[in-house]
């Protein structure tokens, strides 16, 4: 009888005890929940009043809640007396074996990260890779989505843009349209700089400062190549380089230029 007293005293003791761990484990857990919610504020507010783009901003303060509940879990599993060594073991190895599989897609995280801090281009800008060109529609931490001329919808993964060389036409406010034009050997080049001259100065999108410059390109069997070079707002690219090519052509066939193309002289003789 009095055995089963003292089992029963030990187990009573050991559940207090455990009751006791429990309960300093709870309070951690519900003072690391406050401590959580006030610094993830603090950090919102701060990332709020810095220029870096709202993506990052929801990268950053995802990033920060998954260490600092990390951080929580193990002071928590600390108090209850649970062995951390090999807790952080397979945490380490469950975060490699993450890392492995998903490489590419943290690839291209990093990549978004680096477009967002650098910003070598933002929402509306038109880049130009060397693949694809278009219009960037949205910046994502995976993905950047472009739309082409015309109107279709291309994702490109960061990771490939950070690695790419890359062309942003809307950076300047102005863009030079440079034109060839290949004329016949026979073909006044006085006449020709006049015809061009006069064609530039009838689109009013095309600036007169800096002014139009024609100068020749260079020459071959077939003719003489001579090139327009013009200045206009970014905006306007297409429109005054469509306009150029479509009345030189006209001007030119006017004035009776023959257009260059390669010529080939045979003689036969018995």
């Amino acid at each position: 009888m009095m055995f089963s007293e003292r089992a029963m005293e030990r187990a009573l003791e050991k559940l207090l005890d455990f009751a006791g761990v429990l309960g300093q484990a709870a309070i951690v857990l519900l003072v690391g929940y406050i401590a959580i919610k006030i610094l993830l504020g603090i950090l919102r507010r701060t990332l709020n009043k810095t220029p870096l783009d709202a993506s990052l901003h929801t990268f950053i303060e995802n990033a920060a809640k998954v260490v600092l509940w990390i951080v929580l879990l193990i002071t928590v599993l600390g108090v209850l007396g649970t062995p951390l060594s090999t807790f952080i073991a397979v945490l380490g190895a469950a975060g490699a074996a993450i890392a492995l599989a998903l490489k590419d897609s943290l690839s291209n995280v990093a990549g978004g990260i680096i477009v967002l801090i650098t910003k070598p281009f933002k929402q509306g800008d038109y880049i130009d890779i060397g693949e694809v060109a278009g219009a960037v529609e949205k910046i994502d931490l995976l993905y950047t989505t472009l739309k082409t001329v015309d109107n279709k919808v291309v994702s490109i993964p960061n990771g490939k843009l950070t690695n790419a060389v890359l062309t942003n036409a809307s950076t300047e406010d102005k863009r030079r349209v440079d034109c060839a034009f290949s004329l016949g050997p026979t073909a006044s080049m006085d006449k020709a700089k006049e015809l061009l001259l006069a064609v530039a100065e009838a689109n009013p999108a095309i600036f007169q400062d800096p002014a139009p410059f024609v100068g020749i390109a260079g020459q071959g069997a077939g003719g003489v190549s001579i090139e327009l070079k013009v200045w206009c707002k970014t905006e306007e690219y297409l429109m005054v380089k469509y306009f150029l090519e479509e009345n030189v052509k006209l001007a030119f066939d006017e004035a009776g230029f023959s257009t260059a193309y390669p010529q080939v002289e045979v003689r036969y003789s018995k």
